[in-house]
């Protein structure tokens, strides 16, 4: 499993969270960081909204699905994963092209989110996040013996 890093950006499309765990990813300083989470979070937000228009409308009574916006992003050196939570907080997970399954490895960080970082009373929602258990689970999860 090669993933480069992972970022968590709250509803309002602050940097919460950013851990690389493979040097694969050229160095950025922490303003790169928060320029680009505020960047795909606009970007995200205009994606939801641009939607081709459906060609039936649907029955009275019944919604229309909602529209995810960006879910994955490829280049030739890298693929970005983002899964966006229910409460609005997006995980965005940079892995090689290659690698097999983002979307499960991405739901796996969020269950690692929930169980160490949303359960944890000393944590205030959409807050940095500094969870020693948290940083440890993730790594113990992202980072494998190569």
């Amino acid at each position: 499993m090669v993933v480069f890093a992972l970022l968590i950006i709250n509803k309002a499309g602050g940097l919460i969270y950013n851990r690389t765990f493979h040097e694969g990813l050229q160095k950025l300083d922490s303003n790169d960081y928060l320029i680009l989470a505020g960047t795909f979070h606009g970007i995200h937000a205009i994606s939801r909204s641009i939607n081709p228009a459906p060609a039936v409308q649907p029955p009275p009574g019944y919604r229309r699905p909602q529209t995810t916006g960006i879910q994955s992003l490829e280049s030739s050196h890298f693929r970005l994963t983002c899964f966006q939570t229910p409460t609005g907080v997006k995980l965005l997970l940079f892995t090689s092209p290659e690698q097999p399954n983002t979307d499960i490895v991405v739901r796996r960080c969020y269950e690692i989110y929930g169980d160490f970082v949303v359960k944890n009373p000393f944590y205030a929602m959409e807050m940095p996040i500094r969870v020693e258990k948290f940083d440890r689970s993730l790594g113990a999860y992202l980072v494998r013996p190569g």
